[in-house]
């Protein structure tokens, strides 16, 4: 007997079982096709709790860790976003159903390209999405309500913290990249202030005028 292909909710099962109880959460994975979010050689592997290779070395997040850090930005839904490295655009989607808005930098063009492509195509409308060096941020869409980035570095770009409301949340994964702890912030009157450690994982590194030089 044939096994089954995967499906959207064996990733809702996945992420599940990685302690994610947030019901809007968990419903805005089951409505987004993951598998219209990666390259068409790697569809067949969309509905596994895997991360998944993009191009120029880097690669798809892991589901069940952009949930994680979803989950950390402790979204109502009113919100405007600001995420560092679009990838391909799933975690964005997921994003603009969360919250109000989302603007999302992304350095590789043609990435960008693709991301804005599946986007379009789902009808994700509630996405500005920028070109560049995600380290210094979006300065002329702040201040943020949330940010999430993508990439590792071992402290949060001062531009990141900067563009961030009083009250707001950011998640990001602290270390050189290849072993992080993904920690999330509270922005606090005073600058930020280290909330806790919501999973360990790999990711690539943060490039950039304010994370590492390429």
């Amino acid at each position: 007997m044939t096994e089954a292909a995967p499906s959207p909710e064996d990733l809702v099962r996945a992420v599940r079982a990685a302690g994610i109880g947030d019901e809007r959460l968990l419903e805005a994975v089951r409505a987004t096709p993951r598998a219209a979010f990666v390259p068409a050689d790697q569809q067949t592997r969309a509905y596994r709790d895997v991360p998944l290779p993009i191009g120029h070395g880097q690669v798809t997040t892991q589901p069940s860790l952009s949930a994680t850090m979803i989950e950390g930005l402790e979204l109502g839904g009113d919100e405007h976003v600001l995420e560092i490295g679009t990838g391909l655009g799933f975690q964005t989607a997921l994003l603009a159903r969360l919250a109000a808005d989302v603007v999302t930098v992304e350095m590789y063009p043609d990435i960008a390209d693709q991301a804005r492509r599946n986007l379009d195509r789902q009808g994700v409308r509630e996405v500005e999405l920028r070109v560049g060096d995600g380290s210094g941020g979006v300065p002329d869409r702040a201040p943020y309500d949330a940010v999430v980035v993508s990439a590792a570095f071992p402290e949060v770009p001062a531009p990141l913290a900067e563009q961030l409301r009083v009250g707001g949340r950011l998640v990001q994964p602290i270390g050189p990249g290849g072993r992080e702890q993904v920690v999330s912030y509270l922005r606090t009157p005073t600058g930020l202030e280290r909330q806790r450690v919501l999973t360990l994982a790999y990711f690539v590194r943060l490039q950039g005028r304010y994370g590492f030089s390429s």
